[in-house]
């Protein structure tokens, strides 16, 4: 594991921070006919930590919003792994917050028990949440206070829902960091159950029941395929221990898509320590003002 960052390499972030929030490029919307806009349920103002909703395809979904008190600034939305929800990455949207980047997190509707969309978790695939993440991505980028710069941040599942995300809308996202992305998940399904008739319609899996088209969905899903063409940074950080998305995993991403780096954690597994997730914390805000300054 690389050696931390000093903190007063974080104290230099935090100066270049007002330059990357002031001199971004504007944002806004764009003219695609055929996709849903999300539209606002909630409405809070004011900068600061606010909890709202947003519908998209008939059912509302969670978000918290971290507001920087600026006019306009980068953005990152955080996207849990699975049977998780939006305070997943609180701390990290929370540190980022004090150095004037903006967050969105939210939960993706059928993901689990914190979930209130009325989505059942059995009709949940990894394309229902990326469409989840296109209509929080849309809400972005029509907010006065998006300066135009999108950073997706996943975990796990999440990670794996944002790299879809991202090839399938490049020009959108400026980078993205991502943590144990389960890249492996095709892999494992295919494997537990190889043709169609196998699969069965309920699913009891880690405290979610999912539906057949789950795994139905994963197959000739390669993710791997388009990274070559996402040109975009990707930070990678992924644990040497991992027993639910083998390092191995990461490291292959790292090589496929031409702009990667690999911050390997040697011993630990799929979910870091807190001194590990400090780590990850700082790691994530000089990505943000270095890479994408």
């Amino acid at each position: 594991m690389r050696q931390l960052f000093s903190f007063g390499c974080v104290a230099l972030a935090s100066v270049l921070c007002f330059a990357l929030i002031g001199c971004a490029p504007q944002g806004g919307g764009d003219d695609r006919d055929d996709q849903d806009d999300a539209s606002v349920v909630e409405s809070f103002p004011d900068p600061g930590i606010e909890e709202k909703a947003i519908s998209h395809h008939g059912r509302i979904m969670d978000i918290v919003e971290y507001r920087p008190d600026a006019a306009r600034f980068p953005v990152v939305i955080f996207s849990h792994g699975y049977n998780g929800y939006k305070d997943d990455f609180k701390s990290t949207a929370e540190y980022l917050l004090d150095y004037g980047i903006g967050s969105i997190a939210f939960t993706f509707c059928g993901s689990g028990a914190r979930d209130r969309s009325g989505l059942p978790t059995t009709e949940m695939t990894l394309y229902t949440e990326r469409d989840d993440l296109f209509a929080v991505m849309d809400y972005v980028r029509q907010q006065a206070w998006f300066n135009g710069t999108l950073v997706l941040f996943g975990g796990s599942q999440g990670g794996m829902v944002s790299a879809m995300a991202a090839q399938e809308r490049p020009d959108e996202v400026a980078g993205m960091v991502l943590l144990f992305p389960g890249f492996s998940i095709p892999d494992d399904w295919n494997t537990r159950y190889p043709d169609d008739a196998s699969v069965p319609e309920a699913i009891p899996w880690w405290g979610v029941t999912l539906g057949k088209n789950f795994v139905l969905t994963l197959r000739g899903l390669d993710i791997y395929e388009n990274m070559p063409n996402f040109t975009a940074p990707v930070l990678l950080m992924h644990g040497t221990n991992d027993a639910t998305v083998p390092y191995r995993y990461s490291e292959r991403a790292a090589k496929a898509y031409p702009n990667a780096e690999l911050v390997t954690y040697q011993g630990e597994g799929h979910g870091f320590t807190p001194a590990t997730m400090a780590d990850v914390n700082e790691r994530t805000l000089n990505f943000i003002l270095k890479k994408l300054s």
